[in-house]
């Protein structure tokens, strides 16, 4: 008795180290981490003025000079430059005419809040305001007078850019060289920039075409270890490229002084941007012309520079002539049907990884495409991710079978197990001899059992991966009170479900779904035979619990996926155990669980 007494106390104590490990070393970091970077940026010095220059043969983008102020509210940066409105079915904002950039980009599909009627989300925003993150075209070269740069205002055609109407900027620099730069934009969020130069002059000049990318400040992030965040590209054959804003800070000095980075010379094909969960922007060069692709982070003071640019090879304008360059901007959210689209439509290489499928890219796209079609039949991927589950399901049912029968193989054994045991309690040897012979005369697998949770933790993952990282489910409710299936169970146990009125601290988050998903793991748990170690017994009685809290913080999705399989996996084992003529002991086992705990408290008392 004294040996169970300790054990069960041992388990206790390793179930609750596991839990407040969990919320001290996980759950309250990232809280914390949270509310200091939003502390910091709301404390942050402004940026500078101006931006990065553009890219020059040989080095990085350099920083233009100015004083450092007060930031300026958006509106007032929006309102120190002519602008040409931006009006499509799915953006708003703005082109600014000085320095020909585009800053100022809004998502009409996208609100920061389920409320439709709250903020669109913002995406680019102009030099001057507290975050300023947009994107530049241009050229760079040397010897050929004066170049577009961030000062520069040029002359529009039109009042609006929208789809079907593109614009046209012009600027004469005064020493023989003409520039023009024709922007159009799709339905979604796709720009074209073409770029061009006439030599009205005398002498022949050499140019370089580039795009950027540029974001002032370090942005608020996620902190998952599953989600990147920060700068990303495909650089040719170099592949997938991933820097997240922590990582430039350890790169090699690069181009001027001050600036760190990475640059891939002589590559093609690709893109190079600054990605968000949701959203990014991404500077798009010609798929088949040769370019210099670069990351960089440059200090501005107290304010960190990120910077994803491309540098396009040299190009020779002979008097009289007239010389091209053609590139593409996306702006907007990482819609996977859009991303898609373009890859295809743009032969952009490799341009679906701008999503962060990560490593099991061959499990979570699949698994996102499943869930989709099912989405577009049912219109609910609450519902889709019910059928989804029931699917693999049936698909794993062979080897699910198998488990299950060993299983109830072993249960039917039982009793010689446990006579086993007795008789051999002094010789673990001939003990564990004994056991090896009953199962291979029973032809039993006594590791079947564990096929089904190995199968199920990609899977898992896989879900976890496509509910966390695609837009499609941000804000995808489902039924009742749950509205956002990429977010927690709103819902909490602590204030009785929001009968209490206050709100519940978000370290101990335990909501409806995340005890549903427990009860039903404890359910399938009581479905198997007790671990013959009395410690291991108290350990997977207690696992239930771990988990209820530990999903506790997960996106509801997640849990209702949890929740649903097990209860499926519930019926198929005790179908199979009624096939095979083996006795069903839940409720027995269920009775002994708590006809144990009111003994425990009877002597107690």
């Amino acid at each position: 008795m004294g040996n169970d007494k300790t054990n069960m106390i041992i388990a206790i104590a390793l179930s609750l180290a596991v839990l407040l490990g969990w919320n001290y070393f996980i759950t309250a970091p990232q809280v914390e981490r949270q509310r200091q970077q939003q502390a910091q940026t709301a404390a942050s010095p402004s940026p500078k003025e101006g931006g990065p220059s553009a890219p020059v043969p040989g080095t990085l983008p350099g920083a233009a000079g100015g004083n450092p102020q007060a930031a300026l509210t958006r509106e007032e940066a929006l309102a120190r430059s002519p602008r040409v409105r931006i009006d499509t079915d799915a953006l708003r904002g703005s082109v600014a005419l000085k320095g020909g950039r585009i800053d100022d980009v809004s998502l009409k599909g996208y609100h920061e809040t389920v409320d439709p009627k709250s903020p669109e989300i913002i995406l680019l925003s102009p030099t001057g305001s507290a975050n300023p993150y947009y994107a530049e075209f241009g050229w760079v070269g040397q010897n050929a007078g004066p170049l577009p740069g961030s000062d520069t205002v040029w002359t529009a055609d039109g009042e609006v850019l929208s789809a079907g109407k593109p614009l046209t900027l012009t600027w004469d620099n005064g020493a023989g060289l003409v520039f023009r730069r024709v922007l159009s934009v799709d339905d979604k969020y796709m720009f074209t920039v073409e770029d061009s130069v006439e030599n009205k002059g005398a002498n022949a000049v050499t140019l370089y075409p580039y795009g950027l990318v540029s974001r002032w400040g370090k942005p608020h992030t996620q902190g998952y270890y599953v989600l990147h965040e920060g700068l990303i590209g495909v650089a040719g054959d170099k592949g997938l490229q991933e820097y997240t804003y922590d990582k430039m800070a350890k790169e090699n000095p690069l181009g001027s002084p001050g600036t760190r980075g990475v640059s891939w010379p002589g590559i093609v094909g690709g893109f190079l941007g600054i990605t968000d969960k949701y959203w990014a922007a991404a500077a798009i060069p010609d798929q088949k012309t040769p370019y210099t692709g670069s990351f960089t982070e440059r200090d501005e003071g107290a304010t960190k520079v990120y910077q994803a640019s491309n540098l396009g090879d040299a190009k020779t304008l002979a008097p009289g002539a007239t010389i091209q360059a053609s590139q593409h901007l996306f702006a907007g959210a990482k819609e996977v049907s859009t991303i898609d689209a373009y890859r295809q439509k743009l032969d952009i290489k490799q341009f679906d990884l701008l999503i962060d499928w990560g490593w099991f890219y061959f499990i979570t796209k699949p698994m996102f495409k499943a869930l989709d079609f099912f989405y577009k039949l049912f219109g609910n991927f609450g519902v889709s991710i019910l059928v989804v589950t029931f699917i693999l399901k049936l698909f794993f049912l062979p080897i699910a079978n198998r488990s299950y029968v060993s299983m109830a193989k072993m249960k039917a054994v039982q009793p010689e197990m446990t006579a086993i045991r007795e008789r051999y309690a002094d010789d673990k040897v001939k003990q564990q001899q004994a056991m090896m012979e009953l199962y291979k005369k029973e032809k039993i697998n006594p590791v079947a059992g564990c096929w089904p949770v190995l199968i199920q933790i990609p899977v898992f993952f896989a879900l976890y991966k496509v509910l966390f990282v695609t837009i499609e489910m941000r804000h995808a409710p489902f039924f009742g009170w749950i509205r956002d299936l990429a977010a927690p169970d709103p819902t909490s146990i602590l204030n009785l479900f929001g009968l209490l009125p206050f709100a519940a601290p978000d370290i101990v988050h335990l909501g409806v779904w995340p005890i549903v998903m427990g009860i039903t793991m404890f359910l399938q748990m009581k479905m198997n035979p007790a671990p013959p170690d009395p410690v291991q017994a108290q350990v997977f009685t207690f696992m239930p619990i771990i988990f209820t809290f530990m999903l506790g913080s997960f996106p509801a999705g997640l849990v209702i996926y949890w929740a649903w399989n097990n209860l499926l996996s519930i019926s198929q084992q005790y179908w199979i155990m009624r096939r095979n003529g083996v006795k069903v002991e839940l409720w027995d086992n269920l009775r002994s669980t708590f006809s144990r705990g009111s003994t425990v408290k009877a002597a107690k008392g």
